[in-house]
């Protein structure tokens, strides 16, 4: 579905019940969290006040989801949220989540940009030979000893030198205060 100017305008009644103006049809929670993944903006209105109960559908869809076990956030962010509802920060909690959700979005774009343009797309990922030289380590250490592992793998523990895996220890470090540099400046 395309993106739009104005959002889907919904009127709650007083029965609760809310109605979809474009389609003349009553939606659910649901179907709201449908189109607003699908990219459309809405505005839910008390159709007798007139007051605007976005917010407080939107927080509902979220908790409700947060409730069925799929939950996008962490513990200790509901924690620095609630905080930031009783001390003098929670003017600036606004900004930094919309800035923080603004960058998201546009790594992600960026993410998709590249994959259609690189011949090996991943190799287009910020710091993705780093990970790809993490994983190996990691399943090399996991995988050592395995029936099967193959010629590809780690040498059997009596072939390795400690001198090998502590420069391999060495690297990945590196690798990963590189990336801590990367992400500190995003």
């Amino acid at each position: 579905m395309a993106e739009t100017e104005t959002p889907l305008l919904i009127k709650r009644y007083a029965s609760r019940r809310l109605y979809n103006t474009e389609t003349s049809d009553y939606v659910t929670l649901e179907d709201i969290a449908g189109f607003i993944r699908k990219g459309r903006d809405v505005q839910i209105i008390d159709l007798k006040s007139g007051d605007d109960l976005t917010r407080q559908y939107l927080l509902q869809i979220v908790a409700e989801h947060e409730s069925k076990g799929e939950s996008v956030l962490p513990t200790n962010v509901l924690n620095d949220l609630v905080r930031s509802y009783t001390t003098g920060v929670g003017s600036i909690v606004p900004q930094f989540l919309s800035a923080s959700f603004d960058m998201l979005r546009d790594s992600q774009s960026k993410m998709v940009e590249n994959l259609t343009k690189v011949p090996n797309p991943m190799a287009a990922v910020p710091g993705f030979d780093a990970m790809r030289k993490q994983q190996e380590a990691f399943l090399k250490t996991i995988m050592g000893g395995m029936p099967g592992w193959g010629s590809t793998g780690p040498a059997p523990e009596d072939e390795r030198s400690p001198q090998s895996e502590s420069e391999e220890l060495r690297d990945i470090k590196a690798q990963l205060a590189e990336l801590q540099k990367k992400l500190s400046k995003l």
